[in-house]
């Protein structure tokens, strides 16, 4: 068996207990065919990227469930012909599930050879206690700011 998620939307008027009727369908197909549920979420109400049959808003249903490519066949069949439903995607994940593992362990593996970080260094007082002392040969520490009447001099080139 493979592991699906199918994702579609009905439309926004469409009336909780029918919506949860349809559901109801679609898992006693994936049952009846041997398969198994693992989750499904009802994301509610959600604008739509674009448009699709004038509804510019859809009611997001999530199912992940594994089953064989003739029940998934069968379910799509269903999805095109209901009325309810405004679109529809099924994806194949368990071989994304299967790379994400093998990433994982190839990360824990590398994180063990890793020798674990060195020691964070103490942490350097905000505000020394003394001045600090000057350093023959190192430029001087920048001077404060010169007064006001000296720069407007030097703007108006000394007339005022």
């Amino acid at each position: 068996m493979r592991v699906y998620e199918e994702l579609f939307i009905v439309k926004p008027d469409a009336v909780t207990e029918e919506v949860d009727a349809y559901i109801g369908q679609v898992k006693e197909i994936i049952t009846k065919a041997g398969g198994s549920i693992e989750k499904e979420e009802k994301w509610g109400n959600r604008k739509l990227a674009y448009r699709v049959q004038k509804f510019a808003e859809g009611g997001y249903v999530l199912l992940q469930f594994s089953a064989t490519p003739e029940t998934i066949h069968e379910i799509e069949r269903r999805m095109r012909v209901t009325d309810m439903v405004i679109k529809f995607i099924t994806v194949r994940i368990d071989e994304k599930m299967k790379k994400i593992e093998k990433r994982r362990k190839h990360r824990e593996k590398r994180a063990a050879r890793k020798p674990p970080p060195p020691a964070a260094p103490p942490a350097m007082p905000t505000m020394p206690s003394e001045p600090a002392a000057v350093i023959p040969g190192a430029p001087a520490p920048a001077m404060p700011a010169a007064p006001v009447a000296a720069a407007v001099e030097e703007t108006t080139g000394g007339e005022q």
